[in-house]
């Protein structure tokens, strides 16, 4: 019977049409969805002890804990360099201690502002 009844049914009643919702997203209004588990991450300050050749750092915790880190995307966008003594912020997952991404990078006390730009190219 259920055959039959699923056969007479459009195809989009079971998996929605080709620019909109599926028929389970259908049912619940955006705020009404349920939200997916996500751990939070762990925000840590550090100190970089070491550069590795590919684009990650060794980090020293201030609670004594070294970590492998790299550096975020927001960072890596804008050109952010970090250098060994410089203080970072990382945050980590829950699940594995001992990496961590590198989302801010502390100013270090009288340095001025950042360098001349190289290779801007021509600017009319």
């Amino acid at each position: 019977m259920a055959a039959i009844l699923a056969s007479r049914l459009p195809f989009h009643a079971f998996f929605g049409t080709a620019g909109g919702p599926s028929g389970l997203a259908q049912r619940f209004e955006k705020d009404e969805r349920p939200a997916l588990a996500k751990e939070e991450l762990l925000t840590l300050e550090g100190l970089i002890d070491e550069v590795f050749p590919d684009g990650r750092f060794g980090v020293m915790l201030d609670n004594q804990h070294r970590i492998v880190a790299y550096t975020a995307g927001k960072m890596r966008k804008f050109r952010i360099r970090s250098v060994v003594g410089d203080r970072v912020h990382v945050e980590m997952t829950p699940y594995d201690l001992s990496k961590g991404r590198i989302v801010f990078r502390e100013r270090t006390p009288g340095a001025g502002p950042g360098g001349v730009r190289r290779g801007a190219g021509f600017r009319r």
